[in-house]
């Protein structure tokens, strides 16, 4: 049956809208099997605005417990640190790891005149602009543009929830979403994409369906390529959390021993937006994280690639110093971020916003988040971070490198 316009655009885009998504993932034809040795970051994204006053703790802080008399983490239960500040006990799965020297905690990070709002936070973030501009291109966007500048090798993004944001998106290049690589693989070699790829109609020539036709087949070459690397690959993890957190967290892992030329892994916890009865939902979520990181460390060393792995966790603001009635907290501004692995300088980069000093109520940022970013791209990644971020930022002494 002779397939229309229509037909092509209805079908291309339920394919787009799925779970995979973006044309310019890893070409078939690049590394051979095993070898990429370059260096990678993961980032972990704490959705809705993780309560960072009540993830690292500033346990011997009176004004602490006066602005939080219900859900302030007792004394007792808090995971001493350096006298001073500790973790919060749902994290005991990566005690060990600050204890060796692979977590970097940077406090106070956040950026000038803050927004509240989750939606507009987050764009900030992931472009990396002022609270005043409205970019449409994210910095790992704009990293992959600037890997491809004479285009003999492109570094790669892989986003593990399905839906591709805009941290991703870049002028000419865009990383690659899904949930689950099989999903992916089974969907590329579905018969009605067989039958758009050895179509030579000439609606191929016109937009959109130019554009949708050329996201087929280069999302078939991908397919094509994450099938040959995980297939002669093949590895066996055990003992993965069962949430699905962690089962990204182990498709990360098989993706980065398989070899894969991929610069950049992308994936999200959600649900930190605790306005209500926040210690339960926060305890779980933060279990789950450490629980996850801890199984994600553990598996890069025991296969030599924690040495050229980085992982950052973020989220797009912290919560109100003061409780709400409700015994939760309330949209803040700054907030904690990790960065974890074997380049890292362990421990407190630096202190924690004073809790007397306050704008309106909330923490004051001491680390503009860009810096980090800078950091990362200049030192870690060793691109231009200028170029990247459209502005100078100083660098940041948390790395060993």
């Amino acid at each position: 049956m002779k397939q229309t316009r229509r037909d092509f655009i209805k079908n291309s885009s339920m394919v787009a809208a799925g779970t995979w998504f973006a044309p310019y993932f890893l070409n078939a034809n690049t590394m051979s099997i095993g070898d990429f040795k370059g260096k990678r970051i993961i980032i972990v994204q704490l959705s809705g605005g993780n309560d960072g006053l009540n993830t690292i703790v500033p346990f011997e802080n009176d004004l602490y417990y006066k602005a939080r008399p219900q859900i302030g983490i007792s004394k007792k239960d808090v995971i001493d640190l350096n006298g001073q500040l500790g973790m919060n006990p749902a994290l005991k799965a990566i005690e060990p790891l600050f204890k060796e020297g692979l977590v970097s905690i940077l406090n106070g990070v956040g950026y000038p005149n803050p927004e509240r709002s989750h939606f507009r936070s987050m764009d900030i973030w992931h472009t990396a602009s002022n609270a005043d501009e409205y970019w449409k291109t994210g910095w790992l966007g704009r990293y992959l543009d600037a890997q491809c500048s004479n285009c003999d090798s492109l570094h790669q993004a892989v986003q593990l929830n399905g839906t591709l944001d805009l941290v991703m998106k870049g002028e000419s290049l865009k990383g690659l979403a899904m949930t689950d690589p099989a999903q992916m693989i089974n969907g590329a070699n579905t018969s009605y994409q067989g039958k758009a790829m050895s179509s030579n109609s000439s609606h191929h020539d016109h937009e959109p369906v130019g554009y949708l036709y050329k996201t087929l087949v280069e999302t078939s070459k991908s397919a094509d390529y994450l099938e040959e690397k995980l297939q002669k690959n093949k590895m066996t993890v055990k003992g993965v959390p069962g949430d699905q957190f962690s089962k990204h967290l182990k498709t990360i892992v098989q993706m980065i021993n398989a070899g894969l030329e991929t610069s950049v892994y992308y994936t999200q916890l959600g649900g930190f937006d605790t306005h209500a009865n926040q210690k339960n939902r926060q305890d779980r979520l933060l279990s789950s994280y450490a629980n996850g990181i801890k199984f994600l460390v553990e598996e890069l060393k025991k296969s030599g690639e924690l040495k050229n792995t980085l992982i950052m966790t973020f989220s797009e603001f912290g919560r109100r110093v003061q409780q709400n009635a409700s015994n939760g907290t309330d949209h803040g501004t700054a907030n904690n971020l990790f960065v974890i692995g074997e380049s890292v300088k362990g421990g407190f980069y630096n202190d924690m916003p004073s809790l007397s000093d306050l704008d309106n109520g909330d923490l004051k940022y001491t680390i503009d988040f860009r810096n980090v970013y800078a950091t990362i791209l200049q030192n870690w990644l060793e691109v231009d971070a200028q170029q990247i971020l459209k502005r100078d930022f100083a660098i940041l002494p948390f790395l060993k490198v």
